[in-house]
């Protein structure tokens, strides 16, 4: 597949920053449940970045369409592993996703599930503070990102209180988007 930024947006240099970037983060990852980068490029003035086709429907598309009917425990309870498998091993890695939500899950027909769009991903760093490893993020990046009053990036529904604040964010930004997604 295909991700390709319209004309308008390509314009926008900030836009194309954070298009690379999300190449980057992703080419960075390596696990199953985690969709696969290809390629990057640009080709006669468009870039893209060609990313692992998945087929199958979205979280948010099974949950509409399960809407009269209860899912099967067992389904649900591997797919929660599933994900949960995915920012695991993009937290070892040193990503942050900063936008889990139904949209963003992919259910391929064969049971496995993809975590998608690293748009909005953030690398960390792990330092010694005393005895004790802490994952920091770069602030003036995560200000950089909410420079435009009044636009907080990412989904308002799924984000923590330090993300909505446009605080510095680790892993457990994630993990409370992951527990308003359950």
């Amino acid at each position: 597949a295909l991700k390709i930024l319209p004309e308008k947006v390509a314009a926008d240099r900030e836009r194309i920053r954070r298009f690379v970037r999300e190449a980057a983060v992703v080419s960075a990852l390596n696990h199953p449940n985690i969709i696969t980068l290809h390629d990057i490029g640009e080709e006669e003035g468009t870039n893209f970045i060609a990313i692992e086709y998945v087929e199958g429907e979205t979280l948010r598309e099974l949950l509409r369409s399960s809407q009269e009917e209860e899912l099967d425990l067992r389904k649900t309870l591997d797919l929660i592993v599933q994900i949960a498998e995915a920012l695991a091993a993009a937290h070892r890695a040193g990503v942050i996703h900063r936008d889990i939500k139904p949209e963003n899950i992919m259910l391929r027909r064969d049971g496995y599930v993809k975590v998608l769009d690293f748009g909005l991903a953030k690398l960390t760093e792990t330092r010694l503070v005393g005895r004790k490893e802490e994952t920091v993020t770069d602030a003036s990046e995560d200000r950089r990102d909410y420079s435009i009053p009044g636009l907080v990036i990412g989904t308002v529904a799924y984000m923590s209180p330090e993300q909505s604040r446009g605080l510095p964010v680790d892993a457990r930004t994630d993990v409370w988007s992951f527990g308003v997604l359950l």
